[in-house]
C-alpha cells in the first residue's frame, strides 16, 4: 500500500558537495589570512589615520566599515579586540534585504527559531552562537524590546557584536547583541529612494531626503510603504509603513543636537507554518510500528495555509530620541541621550500541531490540530544616558577613556487571550476544530480570541555606571579594560483565573475568580572585559580578550515567576545566568586598506541555566558551551569588485544539564530526559555567507552570493530511543544562491533586478521545538525596481 503520491522530496543536500565547497572556502580564507602579513608590510609605511580611511571608504561606497557607531568603542575595528561584523546599507540594499533578519544573513553563526510550547514566534527571533539573542537587540545603543520584525528603511548599518557584552549594555545574553544604527541628518543635500515590485504580490517604495536648512542645521526624512504577500505562501501578507525624521542642529560646531522621531506600523496575515509530515527525518509511530509501518506519507503542499484570512498581526512602534553632543576640549566630548519608545503588538495567529490519522488508509481523511494564538503586548522604555569620552596622554602613555551613567525604565504588559470565561467550561483555552491536512479551508469557522481578564505586567528600573580605558603603550601594544555595575529593581504583577481543582482536593476558591500575585527582585549586576592588542604592522593586529555578562531572572521580559517554581528560570530566588567569552583573533586591513580580513578562535559559555538533578530537583547550575573559529572578509578586492564573506565552525555542547535517573552513576543516555553532553538546539556546526558585486565601466553592476547552513537539531536529549522517536529531531543542511544586476538609465535613475533562491532550493527555514511545524524557505522569486538619486 502506498500512502499518497510518490512526491517525497529530500531536504538534506549532498554531503560531498558540502565538503568540497566548504573545504575550498576554508582554504581560500586561510590563504588570504596567511598572505595578509606580507601585504601588511607593504601597506604599513604610514601610520594609521582613521579619518582619512573613513573618507576614502565612503567615497567608493564600500561594504567596509571602519568603526561602529557607539561612542563606547574608541578604536577602529582593526584594533578592537572582539568579533564585530558591520553590515552597511550599501550591502543589504543591493540584496533587496528590507528587514533585520534578512540583513543578518550577511554574518555567520545566526539562525532563526519558529517557536515552542505550542506557540509560534514572530519577528526577529534570533539565535546567535547557540544562544537566544532576541532580548539583545538595540537601536542606536538603546535596547529595543518586542517580538516584532524590524524594517531597515531608516538604518545606516547593522552592527553585530559577538560574545557577552555586559560592559557595553548591562544585562544580556552570552551570544552578544545586534545594534541598528539609524540614519542622521547631515550637511549634504540628497534625495534617494526606490520603487520595487516582485513575485508574491510584492510592492514597496522608499524615499530618503536630506536637506540643509542653514550652514549648521539639516533635516532628514525617510518614508516607507510596503504592500506584499509572501513568496510560496498562500494568504500570508506582510504590509508595513514607516516615517522617520532627524533634525540636526549645530552641525559642524562644538555643540550638536539631534532630534530623531520614528513611527512605524506593520499589518497583515501572519503565518502559522505547515506540518512536517513527510519531511526527511519525520517520525510518527504509525509509520514505524503501527498499521502504516513501512509507508512514506506525502508531504503537504508548502503553500498550504491553515489559518483564517481574518488572522492579523498589527504592530505600532514609535520612539522619540534627543541626543546632545558637546566638545568640551580637544579630544573630550560629552554626550547625553534621552529616549521614549513604545511598541504594541496585537496579533491573532493559527498554528498547526499534531496530525490525526482519522482513517489511516485514507490520507484524504487525515486532519491536523490547530491552536488559536493571540498576543496583546505593549513594551515601553524611558531612558537617559550620559557618556563622556576623552583622549589624552598621561605619563607619556595615551589613554582613550569612556565613562558614563545610565537611567532606564522598561515595562512589558501582556494580556492573556483566549475564549471568554464561562463557569461551564472553566477554561479559556481555545479549542479550534482540526483542519484537513492536505486540503485546508479558510472557510472554516474559527473561534474568537479575546482578553480573558488575566494579564502579566512587569517593569524594571535600572541605574548603571561604566568605564572603559584603552591604553596605547607604543605603536605595537594596546591594552583595554572595562567595567560596568548595574543596580535594578524588577516588579511583576500577575492576574490569573482560578481553575477547577482535581478531586480529592477541595475547591475552596470559586472557579473563575480573578487572583492577583506579584514578585519583586532587587539586585546588582557586574560585567567586565579585558583585551590586549599587538600590532605587528600599522594596518593589522593580533588580539586576545575576555568578557562577561549577566542575565537575571525576568531579564528578558520582566515576567518574574510569582510561585517561586524551582524549575522556572524567572524564579526571583535564582542567581543570574552568567556568560563568558574568551577570544584569540587577528584583523588586517589589506590592499591599501580597502579589504578587511578577520579570524578568531572563541569559547562562549553560559552558566546558571536550569538543570535537573537525579532526584528530580531543579537547580540553576546548568551550563552550555560553544567553541569555534570564525573568518571574515569585507571590502574591495579591486576598485570595481567588492566582497562580503563569513565562515564559522562551531562545536557546541550542554556541559552540565539534566540527569533524571535515580542512580547518578547510570549512563546519561539511559534516561529519556537527560541532555547533558547533548548538542545545543539551533546551533549548526558550519555556516557560511558570501556576497560580491562587480561594477563595469558602463555602470552595469552584477552581484551574487550564497548562504550555507549546516544540519540543526531541535532537541538536546541524548537518549537514543527518545531521539529516534522524535517527530523531527533534525533538519538538513542547505545552500541558497541569490543574484542581482543593476544598470544606470541616466545619472539619476537605475534599474535593479534581484533573483532570490535561483536554484529553487527546497529547505526548512525554521522549525519549532516540538518538530510538528516549520516555515518553508522562500522558493525562486524576483524583485524588479527603479532606484533614484539626486
Amino acid at each position: 500500500m502506498t500512502i499518497g503520491k510518490s512526491t517525497h522530496l529530500p531536504i538534506v543536500s549532498k554531503k560531498h558537495v558540502k565538503a568540497l565547497q566548504l573545504g575550498a572556502t576554508a582554504l581560500s580564507s586561510a590563504l588570504l589570512l596567511a598572505s595578509s602579513g606580507v601585504v601588511a608590510q607593504e601597506a604599513a609605511k604610514t601610520t594609521k589615520k582613521l579619518n582619512t580611511v573613513r573618507v576614502e571608504a565612503e567615497a567608493i561606497e564600500s561594504y567596509k566599515a571602519e568603526q561602529v557607531s557607539s561612542p563606547k568603542f574608541t578604536q577602529p575595528l582593526v584594533d578592537t579586540p572582539q568579533t564585530i561584523a558591520v553590515v552597511k546599507k550599501e550591502l543589504f540594499q543591493q540584496q533587496a534585504a528590507t528587514t533585520l533578519s534578512e540583513a543578518l544573513r550577511n554574518t555567520p553563526g545566526i539562525t532563526m527559531l519558529m517557536g515552542e510550547n505550542g506557540n509560534t514566534s514572530t519577528g526577529d527571533s534570533i539565535f546567535m552562537r547557540g544562544f537566544d539573542t532576541q532580548g539583545s537587540i538595540f537601536v542606536d545603543g538603546i535596547r529595543d524590546l518586542g517580538s516584532i520584525s524590524r524594517d531597515t528603511f531608516n538604518t545606516e548599518q547593522v552592527e553585530i557584536a559577538k560574545g557577552p557584552a555586559g560592559v557595553d549594555n548591562g544585562r544580556g545574553a552570552a551570544s552578544g547583541y545586534v545594534n541598528l544604527s539609524s540614519k542622521l541628518a547631515n550637511q549634504e543635500d540628497a534625495i534617494s529612494g526606490s520603487v520595487t515590485g516582485g513575485t508574491g504580490d510584492y510592492k514597496r517604495a522608499t524615499v530618503d531626503v536630506n536637506k540643509t536648512l542653514s550652514t549648521t542645521s539639516a533635516l532628514r526624512v525617510n518614508l516607507m510603504k510596503q504592500d506584499a504577500g509572501v513568496d510560496g505562501r498562500d494568504q500570508v501578507e506582510n504590509n508595513a509603513q514607516g516615517f522617520a525624521a532627524s533634525l540636526g542642529l549645530g552641525l559642524g560646531t562644538d555643540t550638536r543636537t539631534y532630534i530623531n522621531v520614528l513611527a512605524a506600523e506593520q499589518s497583515g496575515v501572519p503565518d502559522g507554518g505547515v506540518s512536517t509530515i513527510g519531511l526527511d527525518g519525520y517520525y510518527n509511530a504509525i509509520f514505524a510500528t503501527g498499521v502504516l509501518a513501512g509507508q512514506t506519507p506525502e508531504r503537504v503542499d508548502t503553500e498550504n495555509f491553515y489559518g483564517s484570512t481574518n488572522d492579523f498581526n498589527d504592530v505600532k512602534a514609535s520612539m522619540v530620541t534627543v541626543r546632545i553632543e558637546q566638545d568640551l576640549a580637544e579630544g573630550v566630548t560629552l554626550r547625553n541621550t534621552s529616549r521614549y519608545g513604545r511598541t504594541n503588538q496585537d496579533q491573532l495567529l493559527t498554528g498547526v500541531n499534531a496530525v490525526t490519522f482519522t482513517t489511516p488508509s485514507e490520507p484524504a481523511s487525515w486532519t491536523i490540530s490547530r491552536s488559536r494564538q493571540g498576543k496583546d503586548q505593549t513594551n515601553q522604555i524611558l531612558t537617559n544616558q550620559t557618556n563622556l569620552s576623552a583622549s589624552f596622554e598621561a605619563g607619556g602613555i595615551k589613554h582613550d577613556l569612556v565613562s558614563g551613567v545610565e537611567f532606564t525604565y522598561e515595562s512589558q504588559l501582556n494580556y492573556t487571550l483566549g475564549l471568554p470565561f464561562t463557569a461551564s467550561t472553566s477554561s479559556t483555552t481555545v479549542q479550534q476544530a482540526n483542519a484537513n491536512l492536505y486540503n485546508p479551508s479558510t472557510g472554516d469557522v474559527f473561534q474568537p480570541v479575546l482578553r480573558t481578564g488575566a494579564k502579566t505586567d512587569g517593569e524594571t528600573t535600572t541605574y548603571a555606571f561604566y568605564a572603559q580605558d584603552t591604553v596605547t603603550l607604543n605603536d605595537q601594544w594596546e591594552l583595554s579594560a572595562g567595567v560596568r555595575a548595574d543596580r535594578f529593581h524588577t516588579k511583576t504583577d500577575v492576574i490569573t483565573r482560578q481553575a477547577a481543582v482535581t478531586a480529592p482536593a477541595v475547591q475552596t476558591v470559586p472557579v473563575g475568580t480573578l487572583l492577583a500575585s506579584d514578585a519583586h527582585l532587587t539586585d546588582e549586576l557586574f560585567g567586565w572585559k579585558l583585551g590586549g592588542v599587538y600590532k605587528p604592522a600599522a594596518n593589522g593586529s593580533v588580539y586576545v580578550s575576555y568578557a562577561t555578562s549577566e542575565l537575571p531572572p525576568g531579564g528578558a521580559n520582566f515576567a518574574l515567576n510569582t510561585t517561586n517554581a524551582a524549575n522556572n528560570i524567572n524564579n526571583p530566588n535564582l542567581d543570574p545566568q552568567k556568560g563568558t567569552n574568551a577570544e584569540l583573533g587577528t584583523k588586517w586591513n589589506v590592499l591599501d586598506n580597502k579589504l578587511f580580513l578577520t579570524a578568531a578562535l572563541f569559547r562562549s559559555t553560559n552558566e546558571n541555566e536550569i538543570a535537573t538533578n537525579p532526584d528530580g530537583s531543579s537547580v540553576a547550575l546548568g551550563e552550555k558551551q560553544v567553541e569555534g573559529v570564525e573568518f571574515g572578509a569585507v571590502g574591495s578586492l579591486t576598485d570595481k569588485w567588492q566582497i562580503s564573506a563569513g565562515l564559522a565552525f562551531m562545536d557546541n555542547e550542554i556541559t552540565r544539564g539534566n540527569r533524571t535517573v535515580d542512580n547518578p552513576n547510570t549512563p546519561a543516555n539511559e534516561a529519556s530526559g537527560n541532555n547533558e553532553g547533548g548538542a545545543i538546539q539551533w546551533s549548526p556546526k558550519t555556516t557560511f555567507t558570501l556576497w560580491n558585486s562587480y561594477t563595469f565601466d558602463s555602470g552595469l553592476l552584477i552581484g551574487g552570493g550564497a548562504r550555507y547552513v549546516d544540519t540543526m537539531v531541535s532537541s538536546s536529549v541524548v537518549n537514543t530511543t527518545a531521539l529516534s522517536t522524535r517527530s523531527m529531531y533534525e533538519f538538513g543542511d542547505y545552500w541558497v544562491f541569490d543574484a542581482m544586476a543593476s544598470y544606470p538609465i541616466n545619472q539619476n535613475l537605475s534599474v535593479q533586478l534581484n533573483l532570490l533562491n535561483i536554484t529553487d532550493e527546497d529547505y526548512v527555514a525554521s522549525l519549532n521545538n516540538g518538530g510538528s511545524r516549520y516555515y518553508p524557505g522562500a522558493p525562486l522569486s524576483a524583485r524588479l525596481g527603479v532606484n533614484f538619486s539626486f
